[in-house]
């Protein structure tokens, strides 16, 4: 199982996610990622919900690039495709809070997974994030065009989108992209207390307040996540962006070692 749940409390639920060996974002992850999040929207007592990586060195690499058929097919319960863009529509609209415990590589999906959480903290000292997609070109698929920019505000989006860069977790909590960059020794104990917190007061309180945060935010529309997720896959299978692919496996991508940890000098 890539997931596992430490049910803290009624109200303050953990989950732990490994996918060895670098946690990549890929059609088993997606299928196991699906159940999940249906056991969290039926928790009617759950109140705060904290995701964050067991590997140290990957929160999520990025997504699966060798058979992207592979992913669920059909829409979700938000009429989104049922491989990601459901599930993070999702995690935007549930009543409880959920928050992102960056450690390691999160990178193109991995990115985009910390996007749609409602807050993001991460390890100053292990934390890496990017959107390399522009790299092998062709563009974020997984809402980094929707979500990023509500963010950072826009020109910052569109430097991390067109550079490609490594961006370190100072970088990123200055850009908004994350709330903050914390010292590791101090991230977990944080977010704990944090998450503690949000568990102690009333359920319909914060369902409430992120509702009514969602109806006056501009959150992307899902004929433009559909949109975006159906060029991305149409253009994994052009032939220039399939000989960048070719090129990064060749050096080794998808693998433990130095093209992943440092994906951003590769590109």
């Amino acid at each position: 199982m890539i997931f596992a749940i430490d049910k803290i409390s009624p109200t303050y639920w953990k989950v732990s996610f490994n996918h060895p060996p670098i946690n990549v974002f890929d059609g088993e992850f997606s299928r196991q990622l699906i159940p999940l999040m249906n056991e969290l929207e039926a928790n009617e007592a759950l109140q705060v919900v904290v995701f964050e990586s067991a590997n140290p060195d990957f929160f999520i690499a990025h997504a699966e690039l060798i058979n992207p058929g592979d992913y669920p097919k059909g829409p979700g319960r938000t009429g989104l495709s049922a491989s990601w863009p459901d599930i993070a529509k999702r995690l935007e609209q549930a009543p409880f809070a959920s928050i992102a415990v960056i450690r390691g590589r999160a990178r193109g999906l991995g990115s985009e997974f910390a996007q749609a959480f409602d807050m993001r903290f991460a390890s100053k000292e292990k934390a890496i994030l990017g959107q390399p997609e522009v790299g092998i070109g062709s563009f974020p698929g997984g809402g980094g065009l929707e979500r990023l920019h509500l963010l950072t505000g826009k020109a910052r989006a569109l430097e991390i989108l067109v550079s490609g860069e490594d961006y370190d977790a100072d970088t990123a909590a200055q850009y908004g992209w994350v709330n903050r960059a914390l010292p590791d020794a101090e991230l977990d104990g944080f977010v704990d207390h944090l998450a503690r917190r949000i568990a102690s007061f009333d359920k319909p309180a914060i369902a409430a307040i992120k509702a009514a945060l969602n109806e006056r935010a501009e959150l992307p529309k899902n004929e433009h996540l559909m949109d975006t997720q159906t060029r991305f896959f149409q253009s994994l299978a052009t032939p220039h962006v399939q000989k960048r692919i070719k090129a990064l496996l060749e050096k080794g991508l998808h693998q433990p070692g130095d093209v992943e940890m440092n994906l951003g000098k590769y590109l």
